[in-house]
Parts: C-alpha cells; structure tokens; sequence
C-alpha cells in the first residue's frame, strides 16, 4: 500500500515537524535531543489522535498555541534567571513576547476549534447535478 500526501501518517509527521519549529522559536535554544523528543512526542499524540488529516492538523495548530501561550513565560524565567532587576531592553523582550505571544496564542487556538469543529461535522454531500 503506497502512502500518499494524503495521508494522515504522513500529515502526522508533517505537523510534529511544525510543532517542533515552533517550541524550537519559542524556547530559542534546544538541544537537538530535545528537538528529538518534541518531534517524536508530537508525532505521537498526532498519530494516536489524528484519525484523519484535519483531526491532525487540529491537534497540531493547538499545539501551535499552546507553545505560543507558553513562549512569554518562557522568556520571563529565562530573563530572571539572568538577573533579579531587568533592564529596559530585557523588558522590551518581555513586553513583546506577551504581546505577540498572546495574539499568536489567541490565533492558533481558534484556529484550533474551527478545524475541531469542522471535523466534528459530518461532511455534506456534494451536489451532483447535472448542468444543461
């Protein structure tokens, strides 16, 4: 049996591919055994969870926002563990991280329940009409 581009395996590891970039440009450093795991946790939850391609992207886009609600946190420790008062320019990283992380966030999950919804739906029928 051939895979084709179709398919939600290959969706799958499309998708952790994705969710790994993203906790890659949300946590700015990662070890490339920690790209590892994110892939291969990701594919996972994909593969187990992704009966089809859009329950596969679904799960993947909310993945996308939960690392983007996640990213201004992640920014806020890794600047208090560099120093206990910071400075202006490290306050700017953090006002932007919120600000960008939050839209993004708000984004990605709704984005999320559209597709969650849409494969909740039974799929209409189409229309196989005849034109004169």
């Amino acid at each position: 049996m051939a895979i084709g581009w179709w398919s939600p395996q290959l969706n799958a590891l499309l998708g952790s591919l994705v969710v790994a970039a993203g906790a890659w440009l949300a946590w700015d450093s990662f070890s490339l055994w920690g790209i590892v795991f994110v892939v291969g946790a990701a594919a996972g939850l994909l593969l187990w969870q992704g009966r089809t391609i859009g329950l596969v992207w679904a799960w993947a886009t909310l993945l996308l926002g939960l690392e983007s609600l996640a990213w201004p946190i992640v920014t806020m420790v890794q600047v208090r563990s560099i120093t206990m008062e910071p400075t202006d320019e490290q306050m700017g990283a953090i006002l932007s991280a919120v600000l960008t992380g939050i839209f993004s966030a708000v984004f990605w999950i709704t984005f999320a329940y559209g597709l969650f919804k849409r494969a909740s739906q039974p799929s209409s029928s189409v229309s196989t009409e005849t034109l004169p």
